[in-house]
């Protein structure tokens, strides 16, 4: 298991984009809309942030470990705990986010 990304929720995301690419000096890496949310990964060659548009955004924030298989995650941590999903994503990538003893989100994500 590896840290994959650092997720914020932003309320605009063009202006988040052009703050974190013109501060960070990070690259469009990619753009997704998955349940009516606009998305966007930007990266470097050691960091990658995602920022996820809410129009009324909280300023929430999650951490996503990418591993290797997430049923067997799925099948270690339990099902009680998941927050949301499993998804599947249409550039092929599983999710699966479960909450934290103090009601944060941890991302658990399948690249292959």
């Amino acid at each position: 298991m590896r840290l994959h990304h650092y997720g914020l929720e932003v309320a605009n995301l063009e202006e988040s984009i052009e703050f974190y690419t013109d501060l960070l000096c990070l690259e469009l890496e990619s753009r997704h809309s998955f349940l009516g949310e606009e998305i966007a990964f930007l990266a470097s060659s050691h960091f990658r942030l995602e920022l996820v548009c809410h129009p009324h955004s909280t300023n929430s924030a999650h951490l996503c470990f990418e591993v290797s298989d997430l049923q067997h995650v799925i099948d270690t941590l339990g099902s009680n705990q998941i927050a949301e999903g499993p998804y599947k994503l249409d550039n092929g990538w599983e999710t699966v986010f479960y909450e934290g003893p103090n009601h944060e989100l941890i991302e658990f994500l399948q690249t292959s």
